[in-house]
């Protein structure tokens, strides 16, 4: 099965995290969770942008890539919400040895110049959402695709943004159940 290091959201280590983590390691996968953030945890999207700003997004690469470094080498998946997400796609896209990139309600930025070998990638975000609008993704979508990147894309409409998270108020449970059986199946392919 594959190995897979999840981030957590902007709200941090939150119990939703931990109950993804646990329900990947039920189907037999390695699942590696740091901390990003301390123990803080936030109790809204803007709490949780105030810690993230405070930290700050180089701090969090690299406390990212130093939880990760020993890793590496195992030819990981890397995943994340939202926040965790355009973490995980950053250490992904530069990582020769990553082995796929599941992305939960998020996505970041690429460098023109970023080449990856068929990386298999899987997206799961609402539809719409508001900090994933329709044409970032679209303009994101063909940035991978050029990049080398094997991408899918789930959208699933009138979630939240959230949506896998049942102690947020985005929380939508079909959703959340069709996200988790096709990144299991997705997760099974790469094991």
């Amino acid at each position: 099965m594959a190995t897979v290091v999840l981030f957590h959201s902007a709200y941090g280590p939150r119990p939703a995290v931990q109950a993804a983590a646990e329900r990947l390691r039920a189907a037999g996968h390695e699942v590696y969770t740091p901390d990003l953030y301390d123990g803080r945890t936030a109790g809204t999207v803007e709490d949780g942008m105030k810690i993230k700003d405070e930290i700050g997004r180089d701090e969090l690469l690299k406390r990212a890539i130093t939880g990760t470094a020993t890793l590496s080498a195992k030819g990981v998946v890397y995943a994340g919400f939202s926040l965790g997400g355009s973490i995980a796609q950053n250490l992904a896209l530069a990582d020769d040895n990553a082995r796929g990139l599941l992305l939960l309600h998020g996505t970041s930025d690429i460098a023109e110049d970023t080449t990856v070998d068929e990386l298999p990638v899987q997206l799961h975000v609402a539809d719409p959402d508001p900090f994933e609008p329709h044409d970032w993704l679209n303009a994101w979508y063909l940035r991978m695709r050029r990049a080398g990147a094997d991408v899918e894309i789930y959208r699933y409409a009138g979630a939240g943004h959230l949506y896998t998270d049942p102690d947020l108020p985005d929380h939508d449970a079909e959703a959340a159940e069709a996200t988790w059986q096709t990144a299991l199946g997705f997760l099974a392919e790469l094991g």
